[in-house]
């Protein structure tokens, strides 16, 4: 930047910080967030050290004022570890009751508030008492055995407490009357079998701040912010580095029958048996009480010794909670209510085109870079050209960026008196900026496409998607390596990766002998596969991991779902019209065809799920209570639904019948009050053989 261009701009700000003051200060007004504020006069700041001769008196900068392990072991969670959908809005929460209410009117509807920790969920696992297992969430179906840094936590109790009789007193005057005192008690005072508390670890801003002092006094880089922190700790394999690093924990839920009717009694029973939980958690009869609750906490967030998202908002009654049911990856009667994202300004220089693996171009907006949420970010996904057209965003603009967490960050708004004036319009492409051939926009979508079925990136982003976490997931070949063989042409397809051979790898950069040889042995691992990994691999538009499993659930192997009519398809629970469509149209392309038959004649294994045609339990409400001891409760549901069931999670009219284990819940006690059909484990066994 010249000093014309950078005399211009601070002008610009100058004007743009001084209205931002006055609709704070006299009107009592804001159009932008504080964050975004103070990026402007960042800018400012910084200009004005690199022209100090263009400062002015009315700048608004010058006002007076043990033995590490070799690798982490996988861990199946009995019950998956569920995410939360996120709100940022009263009138959102307002509609999320709307919804519950309207599935299942005779709920009880009152809350439980809790604060959303902003660190690193966890499942502890006590067998009899004692602490076994410590995982970390993972995928929600299969986490890592960190057990070792777990003990390291001193908030963690190894063992849990049996609370004194006084206390056990306390807790029925306050929650006896729906609770059975005889079964609590007992369960209370052995803590026999298995009992999982999930919550979450964290580290203090005060430890974090002493951490990164430590870090500049050795020379060593600064870590970003105390989500990464905890995140690092937790999965380093040297236990000693999480030690050294002071973090702890908050409980959140309980997976175990102590006969409790509300979310409020098992945190109160968490802090009984010793596990701490937020003190600064407690009910709300109603939104209006939620609402309070949050920006009360909103208020002394800053002041809170550890860093906070929102809050979470739960269903209380456990039964209701139940009854609700799971929504995708979330649970419909729990939501996240998130304070608003951390922002911050910076300016758009360009905008690059990517190409997805189903060929669609995503435009993204290059940026200065900017410190937003605790990183550095320089790109941005703008998502389409009625995204960019709704922003009314030109190459040149000053814009809000926003970053919450994890979340990729977004371009919010565009700070239109700041454009210069040569701000440049964003137009389409017409051309694939890979291949070059043109692109095609389909008729009711907003994305435009690449038209070259050969398109290299669409290719690239397919091997890379074939190859991912929740497909074949090889250890060793990440995206640097796929785009490596592709490009010296050792694969072109899928079934080309499983051809290679370690002298085909030796040669190239990156690998040595044993790396090679890693690399090899994990391919061979991996030509056995789940149906629904291998369908979620293959890369069919709009099927994602939880379709991929509905759709091995319902036909058993590959061969019939290559069959499969559209009318078929869109029968499914969760499969609509256009994911069947999107179905038939890849099964009918010769080039997908011939993919799955290669695959197969490289040696791809893939475990059929049986799905019976005789159906027997079609249409049936049932219901599991108590430990089985043939199979896993995750075993009966999937035997339910193969068989045509429907695996419900709490007992009511329309229950067909509860299946009854040993040490059975409220629900064997629901289930007779209401008259339902209560049948054994050896009898349930008859019926799914």
């Amino acid at each position: 930047m010249d000093k014309n261009e950078a005399k211009a701009r601070i002008e610009k700000l100058c004007k743009e910080v001084a209205y931002h003051r006055y609709l704070y200060h006299v009107l009592d007004r804001i159009e932008i967030s504080d964050a975004a504020l103070d990026s402007l006069k960042h800018e400012l700041i910084k200009l004005e050290e690199e022209f100090p001769d263009l400062v002015t008196l009315d700048s608004p900068t010058q006002r007076v004022g043990g033995k590490p392990l070799a690798a982490f072991k996988k861990v199946q969670h009995k019950e998956r570890m569920l995410s939360l959908e996120d709100i940022f809005t009263e009138e959102e929460l307002g509609k999320w009751l709307e919804r519950i209410q309207k599935i299942w009117p005779q709920g009880k509807y009152e809350f439980y508030t809790e604060l959303k920790m902003d660190g690193l969920a966890i499942s502890l696992i006590y067998e009899d008492g004692i602490l076994v297992t410590g995982a970390t969430r993972g995928d929600g179906r299969v986490g890592e055995d960190v057990t070792k840094n777990i003990r390291t936590i001193e908030a963690i109790p190894l063992r849990l407490r049996v609370p004194s009789e006084k206390e056990l007193g306390e807790f029925f005057d306050k929650f006896g009357n729906d609770i059975d005192h005889k079964k609590f008690t007992k369960r209370v005072h052995e803590l026999d079998g298995r009992i999982e508390v999930r919550g979450e670890a964290f580290i203090t801003i005060k430890d974090f701040e002493n951490l990164n002092k430590e870090q500049k006094k050795k020379g060593e880089p600064l870590f970003a912010n105390p989500r990464n922190v905890t995140a690092g700790s937790i999965r380093q394999l040297d236990s000693k580095i999480t030690a050294s690093r002071f973090l702890s924990f908050f409980g959140y839920s309980m997976q175990a029958d102590f006969g409790l009717t509300t979310h409020e009694q098992e945190h109160e029973l968490m802090k009984l048996l010793g596990v701490p939980t937020n003190p600064n958690n407690h009910g709300s009869k109603d939104l209006q009480e939620v609402q309070e609750y949050y920006k009360n906490i909103e208020a002394k967030r800053e002041k809170l010794p550890y860093q906070i998202d929102g809050i979470v908002v739960v269903v209380n009654d456990r039964h209701t909670l139940e009854r609700l049911g799971v929504v995708g990856k979330a649970p419909r009667g729990m939501i996240a209510y998130k304070y608003p994202a951390e922002q911050a300004t910076t300016v758009v220089k360009g905008v690059r085109w990517q190409v997805g693996r189903t060929g669609a171009l995503t435009p993204v907006a290059v940026m200065d870079p900017v410190l937003v949420a605790g990183s550095t970010v320089q790109r941005a996904t703008l998502h389409n050209m009625d995204e960019i057209g709704r922003l009314g965003l030109k190459i040149g603009d000053t814009v809000i960026l926003e970053k919450a967490g994890d979340v990729i960050p977004k371009v919010v708004e565009v700070l239109k008196r700041l454009r210069p004036k040569d701000a440049k319009i964003i137009h389409a492409p017409v051309k694939c900026p890979v291949c070059g051939e043109a692109v095609f926009k389909q008729e009711g979508e907003v994305a435009i496409v690449c038209s070259n079925r050969t398109c290299a990136a669409k290719n690239l982003e397919g091997m890379i998607h074939f190859v991912s976490r929740k497909a074949y997931d090889i250890d060793g070949l990440g995206d640097k390596i796929i785009k490596q063989l592709m490009d010296v042409g050792l694969i072109g397809t899928p079934a080309d990766i499983f051809k290679l051979e370690k002298s085909d790898l030796i040669d190239l950069e990156r690998f040595a002998d044993k790396s090679a040889e890693n690399l090899i042995e994990a391919i061979a691992k991996s030509k056995k596969v789940t149906l629904a990994k291998f369908i979620f691999a293959l890369g069919i538009k709009h099927v994602g991991e939880e379709t991929a499993i509905d759709l091995a659930n319902n036909f058993g192997t590959i061969s019939f779902l290559r069959k499969a009519s559209k009318e078929i398809l869109s029968s499914l629970p969760g499969v609509g019209e256009k994911v069947a469509q999107s179905i038939v149209e890849w099964f009918t392309d010769d080039r997908n065809q011939k993919l799955i038959d290669d695959l197969f004649a490289v040696g791809i294994k893939v475990e059929a799920v049986h799905v019976s045609k005789h159906r027997p339990l079609e249409g049936k409400v049932i219901v599991l209570t108590g430990e089985l001891e043939s199979l896993s409760r995750d075993e009966a549901k999937e035997a339910i639904r193969r068989l045509g069931g429907d695996a419900s999670s709490s007992v009511s009219k329309n229950t067909d019948f509860v299946v009854v284990g040993a040490d059975p819940g409220s629900k064997f006690d629901h289930a007779k009050k209401l008259g339902v059909k209560i049948i054994d484990e050896k009898e349930f066994l008859k019926m799914i053989k």
